[in-house]
Parts: structure tokens; C-alpha cells; sequence
């Protein structure tokens, strides 16, 4: 489990626990808002572990007020994508010796609000809060589309999906009248075990490999907006990504 809050981790740790009965579960400290934290954290993975056969790009933050990654990005831009995209670059070669393997992301239907602002992707000239989110949630079903392309043949397959509308901390940063609809209408709405299933699913149901690349919900393929598709469109992101954080992979 790969955590910024280590004292939240372990009283997650402890309820795994008391459930399961397993006590194989390891914490370790990640900060995606922090290129020296992930570095950090894929260099320890990397020298203690022989295999990382699921990696699941999971953390995020949801329409935070604007603010700044310890690198200078756009926080919903930096945490959503540009975290997971430099964690999954530096564990990939484990993950490739580990096939099969599976990398899942969990992106958001807030992929379809908004398109990428290539001229101003880290909202330098203006922010908008539910925009950047949906930029970075576009940012994970195309990453996603990218990297299952580059590794056909690899044995390691990669996954997007939409975990549904969850009753988490994820809303925090909403203002009080959201917060109190969510409560209301939360009958539609998911619980924190409920929206984990796509998400187990595109990790562990076999015979899914043939849909690498794709996008899920409600534990089946589904369908994502047009932009989502637009292979040219990934690589542009791609390509910028790799300038932001300073690292070629081709």
C-alpha cells in the first residue's frame, strides 16, 4: 500500500487485518504531489521487491481549490496524472519481468466535462476547479490508451476505468451545499466497497487482455467520450509529459 498518510495507512492496515487475517500487507510512503517522494518510493519497490505483478494508479484529489504540486504543476493535473504517469515509468521495466501483469487507472466520467488545454495545460492563465479535474481524468483514459499501444506483446495489459459517483473524502473540497446533496441523494451512489469493484475487476477478471486499452464501468467495457479515442491526441499529452517531468519514453 502506497500512502501519504502513513498514520491513516495503518489504521487501514489494521482493518485488512481483522478482516482477512492476512498480515502480508506492507506500507509505504507516497507523496504524488512529489516527484522526489515517487522517485523515492519506485526506488525502494524496485530494490525489495521481485515482482510487481498489479499496479493499481489509484490516488487522487477532486476540484481542490488551485494550488501547486512540490514541482510547480497544477495539483489535480500533477496528483491524477502526472504522479501516476512518472510512478508507472519508473516501475515499468519491474512490471514488464513480472507478465502477466496488469496496470489500472482509475480515471473518472469526468473524463467527458472538459478537453486538454494544450496551450495552458497546468493553468498558468486561468482555473477552473471542475475543468482541471476533468483535464486530468481525460489525462488517465488517455494515458492509459497510450501505454497498453506501446506495450502489445509485453504480456502486461492496462486499464481505465470509471469507479462511479463513490462516498469518499474524495469530496472534501466541495462547497457545503454539494456535500450535503451528495448525503442526500446517496441512495444513486456508491460506497467505498461498491466503487472498488470495477477497479478489482480490470485487476484480476481473466480474459481481459485482449481489451487492453480500454475503458471500464460497472465491471464491464463502456464507453468514453470522443476525445478519449483520439490517438494523436494522446501522444500530443504524452509527449508533454514527458517535458514536464524530464524523463524520454518513447
Amino acid at each position: 500500500m502506497a500512502c501519504r498518510d502513513l498514520e491513516r495507512a495503518e489504521e487501514a492496515r489494521t482493518d485488512i487485518l481483522e478482516d482477512t487475517g492476512n498480515e502480508n500487507v506492507v506500507i509505504r510512503k507516497l507523496d504524488l504531489s512529489d516527484t522526489k517522494s515517487i522517485k523515492a518510493f519506485a526506488e525502494l519497490i524496485n530494490k525489495e521487491e521481485k515482482q510487481v505483478n498489479i499496479l493499481i494508479n489509484n490516488a487522487g484529489v477532486m476540484m481542490c481549490p488551485y494550488s501547486k504540486t512540490a514541482d510547480g504543476f497544477e495539483m489535480q493535473l500533477g496528483v491524477n496524472h502526472l504522479g501516476h504517469f512518472l510512478l508507472t515509468y519508473l516501475l515499468l521495466d519491474l512490471i514488464k519481468r513480472s507478465a502477466p501483469a496488469r496496470i489500472v487507472v482509475v480515471a473518472s466520467v469526468a473524463h467527458t466535462w472538459t478537453g486538454l488545454r494544450l496551450d495552458d495545460i497546468n493553468s498558468e492563465s486561468s482555473y477552473d476547479t471542475m475543468k482541471a479535474y476533468g483535464q486530468s481524468k481525460l489525462a488517465n483514459v488517455l494515458f492509459a490508451r497510450s501505454l497498453a499501444k506501446q506495450l502489445q506483446g509485453t504480456g502486461v495489459s492496462v486499464f481505465s476505468l470509471h469507479p462511479g459517483v463513490v462516498q469518499s473524502d474524495l469530496w472534501r473540497h466541495q462547497h457545503q451545499c454539494i456535500q450535503v446533496a451528495v448525503k442526500i441523494f446517496r441512495v444513486f451512489t456508491k460506497t467505498t466497497l461498491e466503487g472498488a469493484q470495477t477497479t478489482i475487476y480490470c485487476a484480476v477478471q481473466s480474459g481481459l487482455d485482449s481489451q487492453s486499452g480500454g475503458y471500464f464501468s460497472d465491471c464491464a467495457p463502456a464507453g468514453c467520450s470522443r476525445l478519449a479515442s483520439d490517438d494523436d491526441l494522446a501522444q500530443k499529452l504524452w509527449e508533454i509529459s514527458c517535458n514536464m517531468l524530464g524523463i524520454t519514453w518513447q
